[in-house]
């Protein structure tokens, strides 16, 4: 079943920019609409929707990065009629709006700084643990890379997390604030030496998360996820939030004026 998920996902990827429906992928991959919606979840992590908008938002970004079209053009373009709707899940999904993300590389030039995300609350639960890379992901992203870990909603990391930080220089992490609900701790590395370019859209990604989600309360305060980070497969949802923006001088004043 593994397989068949995984064939969908690249089924899927591959003609994201067409208008394209469930009963298409499992007519590809010979299975019925809906025990391949379930399968696909249950491996992917997403449902093929959420996953089929995930790989037209990532097409969507290197369009953003790469050529002059207008933001209507990029909507069509990624398989999107409504240049409204396009641009509202883009910035739930990313974080910051298609124009937006346009203007992060002269954002983003300068060095990054560590920061931490603090939950709405201010006080709650919190989940730390430490961070290891394969010997691939540091070959890719360095022996000291940014490492970004937050908190979502889902198993995939999309919009601004919940709680997070950037580390510099260590792998441990504590995410403090944390409000009563369930969350996925989700964590991506970049290399420090990237260009503005392959930090808001990298070639391959390095990421992982926790196997299971943590579910914070006020009779459960404290909780250790250790992370594994390695290179991502090809077929795996896309690392949507523009990360390096969570650690600009503006969004930080954004947030301390939240």
């Amino acid at each position: 079943m593994r397989n068949v998920a995984v064939e969908a996902a690249r089924f899927l990827a591959m003609h994201a920019d067409q208008q394209i429906t469930l009963h298409d992928v499992a007519d590809h991959v010979s299975y019925s609409p809906f025990h391949l919606a379930r399968s696909f979840e249950r491996v992917i992590g997403v449902p093929p929707g959420h996953y089929l908008a995930s790989q037209r938002f990532q097409r969507a970004k290197q369009i953003l990065l790469t050529c002059d079209d207008s933001v209507l053009d990029v909507c069509y373009a990624v398989g999107f009629n409504s240049v409204g709707t396009f641009t509202s899940r883009f910035r739930s999904a990313v974080g910051v709006t298609p124009t937006q993300f346009r203007r992060l590389p002269d954002q983003i030039g300068s060095p990054v700084r560590p920061i931490r995300i603090i939950g709405p609350a201010g006080r709650g639960a919190v989940v730390s643990g430490a961070i290891r890379m394969s010997s691939a992901a540091v070959a890719l992203a360095g022996a000291r890379p940014s490492i970004y870990v937050g908190l979502f909603a889902r198993r995939d990391p999309r919009g601004v997390p919940v709680a997070g930080a950037l580390l510099t220089g260590t792998t441990d992490y504590v995410l403090t604030g944390v409000p009563s609900g369930t969350f996925w701790v989700l964590a991506s590395a970049l290399s420090t030496h990237a260009d503005s370019h392959a930090q808001l859209v990298p070639k391959q990604t390095v990421s992982g998360g926790a196997p299971q989600p943590i579910h914070a309360g006020p009779d459960n305060l404290a909780h250790r996820r250790d992370l594994f980070l390695d290179i991502a497969a090809d077929w795996a949802a896309p690392v949507l939030v523009a990360l390096p923006a969570l650690a600009t001088a503006g969004a930080q004043d954004r947030r301390r004026q939240a």
